[in-house]
């Protein structure tokens, strides 16, 4: 039992470093190559902190474990909008942007809706993996466009970093500044690959041991566990009464872990969902609560603490009805 928890644990310790490792080890590469702050936020750091979330889903797919795959993306998602989202209200009302409401949500609802659709046939092969990277390539080239007219979301797509800045620093660059940067990307691929090793064998172990299906593994202790840097980074935030873009950063997270995640797994190999009920009740929770999140959006333009109640509420309800 207890080799089994520390398993878990020390996994998700591993893929949390390695993405950090990866995240940081990339990013100043980008900046060597005079890449745009910008553009490494949406893609470099965005990948970062998926990375945890892709590397399960393929590791599950790969070892004949399709639900924790997939439940590890529906659980996320809904720990995003409910858990974290939630609780960041709790502490502090979120403002709502103008672009969240007329880009961002509409762009998450149709990627879950597209999700859920094709999730119907109960398996994602490599053309409709093909169709979730195209998906998300155009996203990310409308809102670089459009991110250039608008300094707001430039700044939240860099997750608070002054890259401009740090960007200086990397004017000049050494054989050894090289070599230490791709010895970073190359310590935080094999982190996030041991990790997601480690923590896919214990959470099969935990289905084994407690006599629950993958799927309710997947979508709760998985699921929560990978979150868990985005729950910690949004109540420091909170905290710091930082959080004017937390409703856009949350939802657009999810938008990344469906098309990412969900795409590059199923081109690397074909998903075949085995328990009926992550379609027809884990993903029409994920429908349910961000469909929800439009109303309490447009009321006074911000998530207030009472509706960070409501979240929090729906989130608990769903884990306690699933377990």
């Amino acid at each position: 039992m207890w080799i089994i928890i520390l398993k878990l644990i020390f996994g998700l310790l591993i893929l949390i470093g390695g993405g950090e490792f990866l995240v940081k080890g990339a990013t100043q590469i980008a900046l060597r190559l005079r890449v745009s702050p910008l553009v490494i936020g949406l893609t470099v750091l965005a990948f970062g902190t998926s990375a945890p979330e892709l590397f399960i889903s393929i590791q599950s797919a790969f070892s004949g474990s399709p639900d924790l795959a997939i439940g590890n993306v529906v659980g996320s998602n809904i720990c995003n909008l409910g858990l974290v989202m939630g609780a960041v209200a709790l502490l502090s009302p979120i403002p709502v942007n103008s672009n969240t409401l007329k880009i961002d949500w509409p762009v998450a609802m149709a990627c879950s809706l597209l999700f859920f659709i094709i999730a119907l046939s109960y398996e994602f092969n490599a053309w409709e993996g093909v169709i979730f990277i195209s998906l998300l390539i155009s996203y990310l080239l409308f809102i670089i466009l459009k991110a250039r007219k608008d300094s707001r979301i430039a700044a939240a797509a860099t997750a608070g970093l002054d890259l401009n800045a740090q960007a200086q620093k990397f004017k000049v660059s050494s054989t050894l500044h090289w070599v230490r940067d791709i010895a970073l990307i190359s310590l935080g691929g094999f982190g996030l690959y041991l990790g997601s090793d480690w923590f896919v064998e214990g959470a099969k172990d935990i289905a084994i041991m407690l006599s629950v299906s993958e799927r309710v593994i997947g979508i709760t202790m998985v699921a929560l566990g990978t979150s868990l840097p985005e729950l910690v980074i949004s109540l420091v935030a909170a905290f710091r009464k930082n959080i004017d873009m937390a409703v856009g950063n949350l939802i657009g997270s999810n938008i990344f872990n469906i098309l990412s995640i969900v795409g590059i797994t199923s081109i690397i190999h074909p998903i075949h969902i085995n328990d009926v009920n992550l379609v027809h009740y884990d993903m029409v929770w994920m429908l349910a609560i961000t469909l929800i999140l439009l109303p309490m959006m447009l009321i006074n333009r911000r998530i207030s603490r009472w509706f960070g109640f409501i979240l929090i509420f729906m989130y608990a309800y769903y884990t306690f009805t699933v377990i």
